[in-house]
């Protein structure tokens, strides 16, 4: 679309809002009912999509996307009557008589724009909040998932008229052209360097953002963990879609004492999961393209692979891969590595490394495997993360009870059920006040012992 195309959508979309339509909370339902009935129809198409351009197998491409959508929009349905209820709050003796409470609203004329590695789920799930918090959207999808990217356009122009909810495909052009344009709320998922700036780009209209970005999540397993089980969930979490998962484990510290037999099972488990040549597994996925394909063979350092290392530049493939004897030089620690490669670090001190990870980057996620609630007690409460598992991995963002979202360097903001209604809604602070009764010590001249003396009353 052309700058004057995406202008003229979103002045459309900025009329249908002002006529108050998508204010009552019955036809929000109706709007999450629709959408959730034509992602039922289109279940086939989807995964189809989404093996097209990931390789994810229908098993997989419901588990993690269209199956996670229909809960989040389910959840919804079921609880935006219940969000969009003004919240009554105490009132201040001073303000009496009076009653107070916050009204959620929405911001408006909502942005989403969505990235390619869960691209129906982190296109389809903030869609959901925002329309239960009743805004308008224009969804931007990724240009790097473009069979996804044709489902998710057949689904919303199905369900909505464009002056509700549009879909502007393509890429760096339009992307421009959208951040040109003021919105009243931004939802961006991507990577950091395309969230600074489209933080830029917002802060020049003042414009509200929620961004949900990435960085190395470390997993850490010390010496009194359940080895075995946590080989096994890490090697779930980490060679799920390929490794290019956001809050995927990006490297492993592990205690000294038990590293070989972490090595030893992490091996096991790799063969048990995915086959003695998992690049014929048809249920083992592929690297976006070749642009990220070359770049996660560069951080391959074939000295230190224990396992894996094969690739397949035809299809884009890296088998799961494991380095051993991993340190913070090496240059597979030098970026998040969004892909199937798992650096192995190794520490003899506990509390050597929650004081290290003091002084990384703030990172989306981070995995503790421990039966050490001292241990327990310090990642929780000391280290600053966005979110996170005890003795497992990734599934922290899968419930539309908690918000996911980052801290610092990995995002601000989230999402998911409530905290997803809250993130689309703006919260008036109202002060209903009586006028059967009005209390005159407010009003000039501040003349009166009584009132001075009744205002540090209330005052205190």
């Amino acid at each position: 679309m052309t700058n004057q195309e995406i202008q003229s959508l979103l002045e459309e979309q900025r009329a249908f809002y002002r006529s108050g339509a998508t204010i009552p909370v019955k036809f929000r339902v109706e709007q999450l009912k629709k959408l959730y009935a034509a992602v039922k129809k289109y279940q086939n198409e989807i995964n189809d999509a989404l093996t097209a351009d990931l390789g994810k197998s229908h098993y997989e491409g419901f588990m993690c996307e269209s199956g996670l959508v229909l809960t989040e929009i389910s959840y919804m349905i079921k609880h935006t009557k219940r969000f969009a209820r003004r919240k009554t709050v105490p009132t201040p003796l001073a303000q009496f008589p009076s009653h107070s409470y916050k009204q959620p609203v929405p911001y408006g004329n909502v942005l989403i724009m969505s990235p390619w590695n869960y691209p129906f789920l982190l296109t389809l799930d903030p869609l959901a909040d925002a329309i239960a918090a009743g805004n308008t959207a224009i969804v931007k999808p990724s240009a790097y998932s473009p069979a996804t990217s044709r489902i998710v356009e057949k689904i919303l122009r199905e369900c909505f008229a464009p002056d509700y909810v549009a879909v502007v495909t393509g890429g760096r052009a339009e992307n421009t052209a959208l951040l040109d344009q003021k919105f009243d709320f931004v939802f961006f998922t991507g990577s950091q360097a395309v969230g600074r700036e489209v933080l830029r780009r917002t802060a020049e209209h003042l414009t509200p953002a929620v961004l949900e970005l990435g960085g190395k999540s470390p997993c850490i397993v010390d010496a009194s963990a359940n080895i075995g089980l946590a080989a096994k969930r890490i090697v779930f979490g980490k060679y799920l879609n390929c490794g290019q998962t956001c809050v995927a484990p990006d490297y492993v510290l592990c205690e000294r004492s038990v590293k070989d037999a972490f090595v030893k099972a992490v091996t096991a488990e790799i063969q048990k999961q995915y086959g003695a040549d998992p690049l014929k597994n048809k249920d083992y996925g592929k690297i976006i393209n070749e642009k990220h394909f070359a770049r996660l063979c560069g951080l391959i350092d074939e000295k230190k692979v224990v396992v894996g290392g094969k690739t397949n530049a035809a299809t884009c493939q890296i088998a799961p891969t494991v380095m051993d004897n991993v340190t913070y030089e090496d240059a597979v620690m030098g970026e998040e590595i969004f892909g199937p490669i798992l650096p192995i670090l190794t520490f003899e001190s506990f509390d050597g490394v929650v004081d290290g990870l003091k002084t990384q980057e703030k990172p989306l996620a981070l995995y503790l495997f421990t039966s050490n609630p001292k241990h327990i007690k310090r990642v929780t409460t000391e280290l600053s993360y966005g979110g996170g598992c005890i003795n497992d991995v990734v599934i922290h963002l899968a419930t539309s009870a908690m918000g996911f979202g980052g801290v610092g360097e990995s995002g601000m903001g989230s999402y998911h059920g409530k905290d997803g209604f809250d993130a689309f809604s703006h919260f008036k602070s109202i002060v209903d006040k009586k006028t059967w009764l009005d209390l005159p010590m407010r009003y000039q001249p501040y003349r009166s012992k009584l009132y001075e003396t009744l205002l540090h009353i209330f005052l205190r």
